[in-house]
């Protein structure tokens, strides 16, 4: 894996095959300008979404379809999620990153599946779990055979429907030795803060990114989305397109700067 700051981005789930063939050519433009190591995000399938009558997407099927001509026609690498040990497989046929979602870190049929596609793994700590914890889920995968790992914060449970991020918990991280991402746009969720759905505060995504991008992070994660407001999932703490090259550079001038000090 390439020592460039990793841009992990795109949208949350797949809504259409156009949408996502836009995106990705917008987004991969903007990560050549920046001179960083884009992966597109997208989700085939939102199955922990708080409603049972929530959008959750294509499903695995068309999803894997829709990401693999967004590969072949736009040139990106991809990333996506996976939420049972049998999804490993065929998504690891497409993708190049396999995602583990946070509430699902410790599922160890889950990430042994993953290890032994020889991706690379991006592990999103879950919201319950301190920083040092993540030890546990670390040696799962590398018994499993696989240290092409990556470790992800995006947020710690504080009461109910509220999220804060413990910047020193990504120092923490560092400590097992594998590049951590900040996950800058569901660390302002506020999980099913609007009852049926997630609420957030997308206005406060360039703080916490800058806060990170100062920690000596090695990449961001971050949804975007070119009108959130009417986005089918995730809308209110997603990025919107237009905005989101302006936030990247800001992210990206931190990072050069702690760079100085390593």
């Amino acid at each position: 894996m390439s020592d460039k700051f990793k841009l992990l981005a795109g949208p949350c789930v797949i809504e259409s095959e156009e949408m996502v063939l836009q995106m990705a050519e917008s987004l991969k433009k903007i990560a050549e300008k920046k001179d960083v190591d884009f992966y597109f995000k997208a989700s085939f399938d939102k199955a922990n979404r708080t409603s049972i009558s929530s959008y959750r997407g294509p499903g695995l099927e068309e999803g894997l379809r829709i990401l693999k001509k967004a590969k072949e026609t736009c040139g990106v690498k991809i990333v996506t999620d996976i939420h049972e040990p049998y999804q490993a497989e065929p998504v690891a046929e497409v993708a190049d990153i396999l995602q583990i979602p946070a509430f699902l870190c410790r599922q160890t049929d889950l990430l042994m599946a993953a290890a032994k596609t020889g991706k690379t793994i991006n592990v999103k700590k879950a919201q319950f779990l301190a920083p040092w914890d993540m030890r546990n889920v670390v040696a799962k995968l590398e018994e499993s055979g696989n240290r092409d790992i990556m470790l992800c914060e995006r947020g710690t449970s504080f009461g109910y429907n509220t999220l804060v991020v413990d910047m020193t918990g990504l120092v923490e991280m560092k400590k097992f030795g594998y590049p951590v991402i900040f996950d800058a746009t569901h660390s302002v969720q506020k999980p099913g803060g609007k009852g049926d759905s997630t609420g957030g505060n997308r206005e406060y995504v360039k703080y916490l990114a800058r806060a990170a991008a100062a920690t000596g992070i090695d990449g961001m994660f971050a949804e975007v989305h070119p009108d959130p407001d009417h986005a089918l999932s995730d809308g209110p703490n997603m990025i919107k397109l237009e905005n989101f090259e302006e936030i990247l550079d800001q992210i990206l001038s931190v990072h050069h700067l702690v760079e100085q000090f390593r």
